[in-house]
């Protein structure tokens, strides 16, 4: 089953297209809480190339990483990866609003439906308020 997840990010296409896929951006937005934080990134932003963004929590309790490879890429636009077994797509589309970013993914077993979709929406609200802060 998949999951989708969008905003609207007050914001040129290219800036938010690099503010998503810079390391030393996504450091400062890739977490669902307050609780947790990304403490290294790397993005091959390429088809074939490789990501990587390790998670944890500040008390140091858990942590993970998030990595995957690329499988298209095209510029300001999509992005597909796949990350397991399993897929996901960014789409970028300009609207009169801004852009709008939707991330589509295949859902997991472990969590239900509602925490992954919470999750990967805190995620992509936490972004969007990163990149309209630096306005």
């Amino acid at each position: 089953m998949d999951i989708t997840v969008e905003t609207i990010i007050a914001a040129p296409i290219a800036k938010v297209w690099t503010l998503y896929n810079t390391p030393e951006h996504i450091k400062n937005w890739n977490a669902a809480s307050d609780d947790w934080h990304t403490t290294a990134s790397t993005v091959d932003l390429r088809e074939g190339g490789q990501f990587s963004s390790r998670m944890e929590a500040k008390d140091g309790s858990m942590g993970f990483d998030f990595a995957g490879t690329f499988t298209k890429v095209v510029e300001h636009e999509r992005i597909e990866y796949s990350f397991g077994d399993r897929k996901a797509t960014i789409q970028f589309t300009n609207t009169a609003a801004g852009v709008q970013l939707s991330i589509t993914f295949e859902a997991e077993t472990t969590y239900s439906l509602e925490q992954q979709q919470q999750g990967w929406q805190a995620i992509l609200n936490n972004f969007k308020r990163y990149v309209e802060s630096l306005n």
